[in-house]
């Protein structure tokens, strides 16, 4: 047996112990070697690109007031250093805090997009060609995660220095009553003016949130906020405590915070319930992995007692949480009372930190932040389980570890990456994500097979500095109504298109780009549906054409209906039979294909009884 099969059954027997599941992912072949993408040269605003499958179309500049060189962070390597930085933080914490400056989380709303940073947010309106700046809002106190919701901007805030007026001077000392760490919630329906409305105190803080609809009721919103950081002390908010489950069962730890916001009086938005989504069947509070090794050869984990990011898919009433230690499937059905189905762990996760369902619902996508952002964690002597994608399956409400997927290009010591945020490109047969690496840059991953993840687009640039660490890249990278949009931490906001090629085909493309959303939070998905269409069909036909065993004849028939429909005239009987025929060759097919050819069928078969 194998180093890892060992450890996987040495964890599974702790799994047994502690009430937890441990992950099944296979070992993958894939090894991080060097590429184009490995000695791309260096420089904040002139470094060198690689690309393939996407071209940059925009590169926005940082918004006057986000960024400066001078107060870009670099990890102290030494003893000295640290001491230097503290200091000056400690003079100015706006200016001279750890990636004070730094764009961070974005959502889209009404065709602008809003950019999350560490200072406060930035907007942009997407109507015509580059994206324009028209509204900036200094508001310092990170994350600055954002979320919108109608004419409501969602904002998480959680360090000390953030302040209930989003003033500029901090909130110094251990208790202050002006101090300000939860979620902000601002009206933005006139943009030369927005105002704060609700400002929603936690005990930890907010480093993301999620926006969650009440099926029941369409005129409030749950948000459910993740606190990663310290517990705030009780002089400074009341409910709030520390201390560990057994000695203090009231801990704000192990736990997070469900917000209702009535929408028509936003300003009474509070926290509902605090629920124990860790717990045991037993009741105990910590019931889920406790950090530490879990085996010689495996990462140092993370506790779970609190979750990083929880994305919820409403239409299936789940919501898969990256929960530092475990991987957490819930039952959102009843939304203010969230329950665990299923969780997972896994001796490769240092941080359970994202998750992405695919649009089928029977997947998720979970990310690892080792090293938490700020190391080079993709050189070619790191492993590629580590710092990676673990692709999960659902089946019976269940998650059950499949694979790991990492950048498969070695970058290098001075730039920092790891798996970070993305979120799925809508094209039909597949389950692709575009995904932000730091430093790493973008990348594409095809996990329809969720056995063997596969890159097959990316975007890249050097580092910010070829000598020196200085934190940066591609925060977020998600797929907003047909273009990819890049939250840079260091050099501002790039747009970018994808172009066909051998891994991506124009049909496909075209039928993503024709999906189109009013709304887009990352954390909260929705399930896009196609429209038959030729694109639609031909995308299924590039993808069975990809196979080696896919009948010719069969392709050629469908080439030639689809020849008809584009020209304006559907041949309805020779779509009706052809439907017949793709249903019948589904039925000696299995996987991915079978699937697509039922598709195809069903598309053919619409358009033949169409009237």
């Amino acid at each position: 047996m194998n180093i890892r099969g060992t450890l996987l059954s040495i964890v599974a027997v702790i799994g047994v112990l502690l009430g937890t599941t441990a992950a099944q992912a296979q070992v993958p072949t894939q090894t991080i070697a060097a590429d184009v993408r490995t000695a791309l040269s260096g420089g904040l605003t002139d470094a060198g690109v690689a690309t393939s499958g996407m071209a940059l179309e925009y590169a926005v500049a940082p918004a006057p007031g986000f960024s400066d060189p001078e107060t870009m962070f670099s990890p102290p390597a030494t003893q000295a250093q640290a001491e230097a930085f503290m200091a000056k933080m400690r003079e100015n914490p706006n200016r001279y805090a750890p990636l004070s400056l730094a764009n961070s989380d974005m959502a889209m709303s009404n065709g602008r997009l809003f950019v999350g940073n560490f200072n406060g947010f930035n907007a942009y309106d997407l109507s015509r060609g580059a994206p324009r700046l028209v509204m900036s809002v200094v508001c310092p106190g990170g994350q600055g995660d954002v979320s919108v919701h109608g004419n409501l901007l969602f904002m998480s805030v959680e360090e000390n220095r953030g302040r209930l007026d989003c003033g500029t001077s901090g909130a110094a000392g251990d208790v202050n009553a002006e101090r300000f760490r939860g979620v902000r919630i601002f009206d933005i329906s006139d943009l030369n003016a927005p105002r704060q409305v609700a400002a929603v105190q936690t005990c930890r803080g907010s480093h993301t949130h999620t926006l969650v609809p009440d099926p029941a009721d369409p005129r409030s919103l749950y948000v459910y906020n993740q606190g990663t950081s310290g517990v705030r002390k009780t002089g400074e908010l009341a409910i709030c405590s520390d201390g560990r489950p057994d000695a203090n069962p009231e801990t704000a730890l192990f736990s997070i915070d469900i917000i209702k916001v009535p929408l028509d009086r936003p300003q009474d938005a509070a926290i509902v319930n605090r629920p124990r989504i860790f717990a045991d069947s037993t009741g105990r509070v910590a019931g889920l992995w406790r950090g530490g090794r879990a085996g010689i050869a495996s990462q140092r984990t993370a506790e779970t007692d609190q979750c990083h990011d929880i994305t919820v898919y409403p239409e299936i009433g789940l919501a898969a949480g990256a929960c530092s230690g475990n991987g957490i499937l819930l039952d959102i059905s009843d939304p203010q009372n969230p329950t665990r189905l299923s969780d997972i762990f896994d001796p490769d996760m240092a941080y359970w930190h994202s998750a992405t369902f695919n649009n089928a619902g029977d997947k998720v996508v979970f990310t690892d932040e080792w090293g938490g952002g700020l190391a080079a964690r993709c050189q070619a002597a790191d492993p590629a389980t580590w710092g990676a994608n673990m692709v999960a399956t659902i089946e019976n409400r269940t998650l059950t570890g499949r694979s790991f997927h990492k950048l498969p290009s070695a970058q290098g010591a001075t730039e920092n990456c790891v798996a970070h945020n993305g979120n799925l490109i809508p094209v039909p047969g597949r389950d692709l994500m575009v995904q932000a690496w730091y430093q790493g840059g973008i990348s594409v991953m095809d996990f329809t097979d969720p056995l063997k993840p596969v890159e097959i687009a990316y975007f890249d640039r050097g580092p910010i500095d070829a000598n020196k660490l200085y934190v940066g890249g591609s925060w977020s990278a998600y797929w907003f109504n047909g273009r990819i949009y890049s939250s840079e931490i260091a050099r501002g906001l790039d747009v970018l298109k994808l172009v066909p090629g051998d891994h991506l085909s124009a049909a496909e493309i075209a039928a993503a780009e024709s999906i189109r959303a009013v709304e887009i939070n990352p954390q909260t998905q929705t399930r896009f549906t196609f429209a038959d269409s030729p694109d639609v069909a031909e995308a299924y036909l590039d993808q069975l054409s990809r196979s080696p065993g896919f009948n010719a004849d069969l392709g050629g028939q469908v080439s030639a209906q689809i020849d008809q429909w584009r020209g304006g005239a559907a041949d309805k009987p020779g779509a009706t039979a052809l439907s017949q025929a793709l249903a019948a060759a589904s039925e000696k097919t299995t996987g991915a294909d079978a699937a697509r050819l039922k598709s195809l069928a069903g598309l053919f078969e619409r358009i033949g009884s169409a009237t």
